[in-house]
């Protein structure tokens, strides 16, 4: 009996201990974990181009449900995505690899619910996924990994932004639109404002049209 209330007491003891030390489970969940430069590259590559695919099968979803300006804003955002993994490209190689991915088949649902998907995902990367890595790239002194996450994580926020403001305003998103994606950073923006692109300074001419 003396012997197990020992072994109870220890094993308290242990998970206390356990419980102390250890992160908050839901804080845990909600951070990523960022691994090498190169580790975090390739995540980053896969991210993107998976989020390509996706965008491009909410575009289809939207036209066929009447939003063409959402179907629009997907197109353009499948394109700076693009824009996104072709820079963790450059840098990945440069580290003496190659880029991989492993394309999933979209989860398609309403255009509603794919803008809120579309949101929970830019704002997962513009607020923790490249901030972690960014954070390491800079510990590695990796300058092409810096710039390539700096560009995605500030491209990305916009992207949240652009899907808020079509998910509280989907009645107004049923004419095409048309934007202009930056080819350095993947910013979207609707019109041209200024000779150069509030991210990366690229020259605004050079911005690619999507409908």
């Amino acid at each position: 009996m003396f012997r197990n209330k020992v072994l109870l007491v220890n094993t308290i003891l242990i998970i206390g201990m356990a419980m102390f030390f250890s992160p908050n489970i839901a804080q845990a969940q909600d951070n990523p974990v960022a691994g090498t430069t190169l580790e975090n590259l390739m995540t980053a590559f896969n991210g993107e181009s998976n989020a390509n695919a996706r965008y491009l099968a909410f575009a289809k979803k939207a036209d066929e449900e009447g939003y063409a300006g959402v179907a629009s804003l997907f197109r353009a955002a499948a394109r700076a995505e693009q824009v996104h993994f072709e820079h963790h490209t450059a840098a990945i190689r440069e580290l003496g690899a190659e880029p991989k991915a492993t394309i999933e088949t979209p989860v398609v649902k309403s255009t509603l619910e794919n803008l809120q998907a579309a949101i929970d995902g830019e704002t997962y990367e513009s607020t923790k996924m490249y901030p972690a890595f960014l954070k390491q790239a800079k510990k590695d002194k990796n300058k092409t990994a810096i710039t390539s996450f700096e560009y995605a994580e500030e491209a990305e926020a916009v992207h949240a932004r652009w899907y808020k403001q079509a998910k509280k305003e989907i009645d107004k998103w049923k004419t095409k639109r048309q934007f202009e994606v930056c080819p350095k950073c993947g910013n979207v923006v609707d019109f041209i404002s200024g000779p150069s692109c509030p991210i990366c300074f690229e020259d605004t001419k050079k911005f690619i049209t999507v409908t």
